[in-house]
């Protein structure tokens, strides 16, 4: 055999080598363990009796009696969809009919098209937001790339938007915690120049990367000075502050 062959099966070997070794890396990934809901403290948070939840397709709808907008939302990575039931509950409350998006191995890259239909369920809605925590709002600003059109605004919590939407009419919310120790903020501050002029900024002193849903620590993050209800609360208040201030312009 000629040393270009031996070559050339050398280099074969170790890009399949590779190969396999990504793949593998990805599988452990995908089947690791996903940072689970806390029930006993979302039970504590509380119910509103006007709030209806229904098990959709696809979809968790938390629903007002008389809804003003609605909202779509993406989970973090690898953050159980339950975490997110409080912040949900308390934007319903609040006259937003808030849905929630489950996603395939709580990933929201493997679901960037979950909220479609979502707004065709809901055709009494005529405002519709989007957003999400982490790897979810990133993934939610993915899905609007070229459905700007159907959105009035974005909101993201610990998040980013790589899709450049400075030219647009969406009027984007981006909240975030003093403490956050996962959030890049480099990256963040690199992605500023993807958002329109008049975007809104709102950081949550005290608050950190895990609070925006209820599912305890998470690995990295900063350690929150505020309750995990605190964070919650004013968060849900800021959203809907944001989105019913911007329903009057």
């Amino acid at each position: 055999m000629s040393k270009k062959k031996k070559a050339l099966i050398i280099s074969l070997i170790s890009v399949g080598a590779l190969i396999v070794l990504l793949l593998l890396g990805t599988l452990i990934y995908l089947l690791s363990g996903t940072y689970e809901a806390d029930n006993d403290a979302i039970l504590a948070f509380g119910k509103d009796a006007d709030v209806t939840e229904i098990q959709g397709d696809g979809y968790i709808a938390f629903m007002p009696e008389s809804a003003r907008a609605g909202f779509i939302f993406y989970p973090g990575g690898k953050v159980d969809e339950e975490a997110y039931v409080p912040l949900m509950r308390a934007l319903a409350s609040n006259g937003i009919l808030s849905v929630l998006v489950p996603m395939p191995f709580d990933l929201a890259v493997f679901g960037v098209n979950g909220a479609d239909g979502v707004m065709e369920t809901f055709p009494e809605v005529q405002d519709w937001y989007i957003g999400g925590h982490s790897l979810g709002g990133a993934m939610a600003c993915s899905y609007i790339s070229d459905k700007t059109d159907k959105f009035k605004g974005v909101v993201l919590l610990g998040a980013y938007s790589t899709v450049d939407f400075s030219d647009t009419s969406l009027n984007i919310l981006c909240i975030y915690g003093s403490e956050d120790g996962v959030l890049n903020y480099e990256k963040y501050e690199e992605c500023i120049s993807n958002l329109p002029s008049d975007y809104e900024e709102f950081k949550i002193e005290g608050g950190n990367h895990a609070y925006f849903g209820m599912y305890g620590e998470q690995d990295g993050d900063g350690i929150a000075k505020i309750t995990n209800e605190k964070q919650i609360h004013i968060t849900a208040d800021k959203i809907v502050t944001y989105i019913l201030g911007d329903l009057i312009k």
